[in-house]
């Protein structure tokens, strides 16, 4: 029987999953994947796709995560169309947990401690920690194989003090550790193994500017393999300006909006929610942005803007914090990977800080690529993420599955 490893990201409303059989030296290739949403709702919809195939797509009610997992090993296994033949070749089941708090830096085997310790990092991430709880308890009695847990925050456990202090008083840390935790670590972890590779450099050797850019958005500055500065902080709101999420902004603006009426329950719910490209233009999805700014309307225009100066300014932050030695920029995620005007836009007139793209490569960008002129001095780079296949490798790891 090939083993498999079956990795879920369980939302409060959503299960997103894929299957992926295990072959030895951190071989995985992905055979199906899919998504669950509106669980809990009267009427929900069951996306699966077997790779190479057209989409299956199920309509029914699903009452809880249970009833949705259970729906989804039916798929799995199922006779025909099924790609697991027996649920024993499942070894390892890998769960995306959004914050590990600062106890965690790597995979870890949920065991009852493990799982304490997820709850009580819920605090930090009450939109996700619960419904990541909630997929894990319910995936342990439906598999009888490890569960492993892995985290968003972890990559970024190697943040030096000074970059993930707030200045606030010390007591704040101490008892509530309100610190910057950064998030999208898996994505930077798999990007960095990549980017090494393609440029042939051990990773501990390798030095980065990555930018996430999708709905949600960050950057990070990786140095010797290890992340040393990212742009969300506490929790993801912070940093760049995202599909709905504000990114920073002066905290002084709760306080502002409490005297038009909003709870700071509202101003977070708008924060989160309501703001970004949504909130400048009506829109959060960069294509429409794109389209709209091309044809002329000033919000559009504008909502463009205020997202490029944003990431050009961690952009030149992170030149600092990496002393100007940067072997690549790299694009990832729905609009790095695949907006070639907002790759331009981003690096646009930085020739003399050793930043530039070359127009067809640009144009043309497939998969890993180049997108700068051969022999610049930094390297710009389209490398498509792969969050799956990376907590699928660190889960395997984790459990020591070949040993």
């Amino acid at each position: 029987m090939q083993p498999m490893c079956v990795v879920l990201n369980a939302g409060s409303s959503s299960v997103k999953y894929a299957l992926f059989a295990l072959g030895g030296k951190g071989e995985a290739t992905q055979l199906c994947s899919g998504l669950v949403e509106k669980v809990g709702a009267e009427m929900g919809i069951l996306t699966h796709e077997n790779e190479g195939e057209d989409k299956i797509k199920i309509e029914m009610a699903f009452a809880d995560h249970a009833v949705a997992l259970d729906k989804v090993i039916s798929l799995l296994t199922d006779s025909e169309t099924g790609k697991v033949k027996d649920i024993a070749c499942i070894k390892v089941v890998g769960h995306r947990v959004v914050h590990g708090g600062e106890k965690f830096s790597a995979a870890t085997v949920i065991d009852e401690e493990t799982l304490n310790a997820i709850k009580e990092a819920a605090a930090l991430a009450p939109l996700h920690n619960p419904a990541n709880i909630t997929g894990i308890e319910v995936a342990t009695k439906l598999f009888n194989c490890p569960q492993v847990a892995v985290f968003d925050t972890a990559f970024h456990m190697t943040v030096p003090k000074e970059a993930y202090m707030y200045a606030i008083p010390h007591e704040c840390y101490e008892k509530y550790h309100i610190r910057s935790y950064g998030f999208h670590g898996t994505s930077y972890k798999y990007i960095t193994q990549a980017a090494a590779m393609y440029l042939n450099k051990p990773v501990e050797e390798t030095n980065l500017i990555i930018c996430h850019l999708g709905n949600g958005a960050s950057m990070c500055a990786v140095k010797r393999g290890k992340s040393v500065e990212t742009s969300m902080g506490l929790t993801p709101l912070e940093g760049l300006v995202m599909g709905t999420r504000s990114g920073d902004i002066d905290p002084a603006f709760i306080n502002h909006m409490s005297a038009h009426d909003m709870s700071a329950s509202d101003v977070t719910n708008m924060l989160n929610k309501k703001s970004g490209l949504l909130g400048l233009c009506g829109d959060s999805d960069m294509r429409s942005v794109m389209m709209r700014a091309d044809e002329g309307d000033e919000k559009a225009k504008c909502a463009l803007g205020v997202y490029i100066h944003r990431v050009r300014k961690y952009l030149g932050a992170y030149l600092v914090t990496l002393e100007g030695n940067v072997d690549a920029l790299v694009f990832t995620a729905g609009v790095g990977e695949n907006s070639k005007a907002v790759r331009k836009l981003v690096c646009a007139d930085l020739g003399r800080l050793g930043i530039n793209i070359e127009d067809e490569l640009n144009e043309n960008a497939k998969g890993c690529c180049e997108i700068s002129p051969v022999g610049a001095s930094i390297k710009v780079m389209k490398i498509p993420t792969n969050e799956e296949l990376c907590i699928t490798q660190q889960s395997v790891l984790a459990a020591k599955i070949f040993e």
